[in-house]
């Protein structure tokens, strides 16, 4: 049976410029961008389409930044998506190549990420789950000293952005995806975590860490959009939210405790940072 043909919109490089610009992004601006490139509709030259794009209407001058996640860099033990045999878990901590900047793909953020990740010119943080890339005039002010015990809280590209006033373009990514709501976990009380990883000379190091999670954020992004500006449009066929980030912040801080407490009744575990396993 033939493969039927796309049904679009058809979606391209100028399209994509022209309706940002429509929606108010500006010639100089940083925008930290969430998205999914399925959702736009038929684009014409792909990932690669919309980064152009988006470096059209933000100009020499402007600073594009995405998410280059990559939470295999992580203790296989915790894997559920899919799980490994317990047996394994020893000689995967054993040969997981350490975190590169340069050549460890990203994983879970979509296509875009990546490009923009391989993109000439682009630097990345050095955390290794939850870096960030980055092309434009505050590229490497925004990416350096990302510190490694320190996912999205104060030392991490998310803070710099909040300070730069940066803002959030989900581009066909909802509100679960707004990695910006991950700073206000680390202004509120919050339980910790182990993490483990490859250390970067060999062998595996635990680091004690904020715990992250996007639990409940499309409702943190629900009222955020009832109660604060955000403006929506449409890029292609995808649904476009605009907001600065430190509005998403603010907002989380105030919301999370309320709505999603998660007090603890023990103290947080001692600081593991820099131990390893041979």
């Amino acid at each position: 049976m033939p493969t039927p043909p796309p049904t679009g919109p058809l979606v391209t490089r100028n399209t994509v410029a022209a309706q940002l610009g429509r929606l108010g992004v500006e010639t100089g601006e940083i925008l930290l961008v969430h998205s999914s490139l399925s959702s736009l509709g038929w684009v014409n030259g792909g990932a690669v389409a919309v980064v152009q794009g988006i470096l059209d209407v933000l100009g020499r001058s402007g600073t594009l930044v995405v998410p280059t996640q990559t939470g295999d860099q992580s203790d296989p033990a915790v894997w559920g998506d899919p799980p490994v045999p317990g047996e394994w878990w020893d000689r995967i901590r054993a040969t997981m190549p350490p975190y590169d900047p340069l050549i460890t793909p990203s994983r879970g953020v979509g296509v875009l990420p990546e490009t923009v990740r391989t993109w000439p010119g682009a630097v990345r943080s050095a955390h290794p789950q939850t870096s960030f890339a980055a092309l434009g005039r505050h590229a490497k002010e925004i990416t350096d000293g990302h510190a490694r015990d320190c996912r999205l809280g104060e030392l991490s590209p998310l803070a710099r952005l909040e300070r730069l006033g940066a803002r959030v373009l989900l581009l066909g990514a909802g509100y679960g995806a707004c990695t910006s709501f991950h700073l206000a976990e680390y202004r509120i009380p919050a339980p910790h975590v182990e993490v483990g990883r490859p250390a970067p000379g060999g062998g595996w190091e635990t680091v004690v860490e904020v715990s992250i999670t996007s639990d409940r954020f499309d409702e943190l992004g629900h009222d955020f959009e009832r109660d604060r500006p955000v403006v929506r449009g449409k890029v292609g066929a995808a649904d476009v939210r605009l907001f600065p980030v430190a509005d998403a912040v603010a907002y989380a801080r105030r919301w999370l405790p309320l709505h999603r407490p998660r007090a603890e009744d023990f103290p947080p575990p001692p600081r593991l940072s820099g131990r390893r396993s041979p």
